[in-house]
């Protein structure tokens, strides 16, 4: 797509006016110009509701919930599930941000953040609306078979909608390492995508156990998490992981590293 975003429509939930000038302007700088601005959750979803935006970038302390709460309440509401979200907020604590990563926001923007990391978030929400290019395979997408393991109900939502708009329509979801071994066990897959954190059987665990006891040993396995400890991922990738990406995730950086790990399997 153009650099331009004039045609996506944002609602921006900033309860400080200062802040929400400042946003506006940068946003106008990349000439988007079409912005509602709200003061607190409550209001954002009322707005939502009545007149749903193209996506909706929320700070994340707000008068009457924090954004963890927003983007919940979203994800909830089936009207309003698949809107993409951006977070802005100086909060740098992962078990702050965590849940909104697991919730399947298309971006987290720090505070203060640049023209350039603006226009990068803007990309990955454009993207889930708009998707630019199918997925690059070189075989019969429609029997493409993807394996997506996660926990959380919201990120497998969002990986869902990701792959569809790459193309990938035959998917299989486990909420558990376990569970995912047990189809694993049962079912051929092309591809497996899953998360770190899980109960009963971690990702490392589950890599582990698809490269030492499953029959589909070689199958890809592209590890999409929020795992930033450097020591428990350089020990997946020893387990075998064929690529890492980190949550929130663009669309362009899973279908690249999807294409990749499907021509290893290939070659």
């Amino acid at each position: 797509m153009s650099a331009s975003f004039s045609d996506l429509c944002v609602l921006l939930v900033e309860p400080s006016a200062v802040q929400a000038r400042i946003i506006r302007d940068q946003l106008a700088g990349l000439d988007l110009t079409r912005v509602d601005v709200v003061d607190s959750g409550g209001a954002a979803l009322a707005h939502l509701r009545e007149r749903p935006p193209s996506l909706t970038v929320s700070a994340f302390y707000l008068p009457d919930m924090t954004g963890v709460g927003l983007i919940e309440a979203m994800r909830a509401d089936p009207d309003l599930a698949d809107l993409p979200f951006v977070l802005v907020s100086s909060e740098t604590r992962p078990q702050v941000l965590d849940p909104v990563r697991q919730s399947g926001a298309c971006a987290l923007l720090p505070k203060p953040f640049s023209q350039v990391q603006l226009a990068s978030a803007l990309r990955s929400a454009a993207d889930l609306i708009e998707p630019r290019a199918m997925l690059d395979f070189d075989g019969d997408l429609e029997r493409l078979r993807v394996l997506v393991v996660d926990d959380s109900t919201n990120a497998r939502r969002f990986i869902r909608h990701v792959l569809g708009n790459l193309g990938i329509e035959n998917i299989i979801e486990a909420a558990s390492g376990v569970e995912a071994a047990a189809i694993l066990a049962e079912t051929m897959v092309d591809l497996v995508v899953t998360d770190y954190h899980m109960p009963e059987m971690d990702g490392r665990a589950l890599v582990e156990y698809i490269r030492k006891q499953s029959w589909q040993s070689s199958v890809p396995i592209l590890m999409v998490t929020s795992e930033a400890n450097e020591s428990r991922l350089a020990a997946v990738e020893q387990a075998g992981v064929s690529a890492i990406c980190d949550k929130p995730f663009d669309s362009q950086t899973v279908k690249r590293l999807i294409e990749q790990a499907l021509a290893g399997r290939e070659s």
